[in-house]
């Protein structure tokens, strides 16, 4: 009888490290991650109550290597991003531009293995 309790609780030891073992997060990713923001954010002189920059929201950014467009993401509403890449040199600019004014990118960044490389670039909307 103790030998029977015995394997089962060691039945239920095993199976509850292989589950666990299974829900394992990865804590390799690579990537770049940070927050983009654009200034000046009005024409003229900075008030000293208004605030000189502001999140660059909801814009899409194309992730280059020397082989052209790996990735692309989207700012959130707080001008933040996270993608994925391969470890490498890569250059970052707004896609689609239309216009010459202002300053988007490119931005350069290496990313290293296994790490999200933090960011905070700041684009210049080119109204003064």
């Amino acid at each position: 009888m103790r030998f029977r309790r015995f394997l089962i609780t060691l039945g239920f030891v095993v199976m509850a490290a292989c589950i666990s073992a299974g829900q394992t997060p990865s804590t390799s990713e690579t990537g770049i991650e940070g927050v983009i923001t654009i200034s000046p954010t009005q024409p003229g002189p900075v008030r000293a109550d208004s605030p000189g920059s502001k999140p660059l929201a909801n814009t899409a950014f194309a992730v280059e290597n020397q082989t052209g467009e790996v990735t692309s993401f989207t700012t959130d509403d707080e001008g933040r991003f996270r993608t994925s890449v391969p470890p490498g040199h890569y250059k970052v600019s707004i896609k689609g531009r239309k216009s010459s004014i202002g300053h988007f990118g490119p931005f350069e960044v290496d990313v290293a293995p296994g790490k999200m490389t933090k960011v905070q670039w700041d684009c210049d909307s080119g109204i003064r």
